[in-house]
């Protein structure tokens, strides 16, 4: 009987193009989520601020009614703390809305 050989992947595996994309981001250089601001007295604000304000704003512009669960800097702090914790500088959005809209906003430069 032949002996099987193996057979070589049909695709060479590609290096990763999300480790460049936000190299040079604050975030990659500040240690954990919790060393940048996002601990526990975050999460108590957090928690209090979706309290007060349920809905997502992008879509509240839009006219629909969606339950936010992002408090999003409205201008990205990037470490600033006295930002961070401004209020003032903070919106409920949708995940969604979070993760698409804002982004494309932040990498067209519009915001911050």
């Amino acid at each position: 009987m032949a002996r099987l050989t193996s057979l070589k992947p049909p695709m060479q595996a590609q290096p990763s193009r999300l480790a460049s994309v936000n190299s040079d981001s604050w975030r990659s250089t500040k240690g954990t989520a919790a060393q940048r601001g996002y601990g526990y007295k975050w999460q108590k604000a957090r928690v209090g601020w979706l309290e007060a304000h349920p809905l997502c704003v992008y879509c509240q512009r839009e006219g629909r009614v969606t339950e936010g669960s992002v408090v999003d800097h409205i201008i990205p702090h990037r470490g600033d703390m006295k930002l961070f914790w401004d209020s003032g500088n903070w919106q409920t959005l949708c995940r969604p809305c979070h993760d698409v809209v804002k982004a494309a906003e932040e990498a067209s430069g519009l915001i911050g």
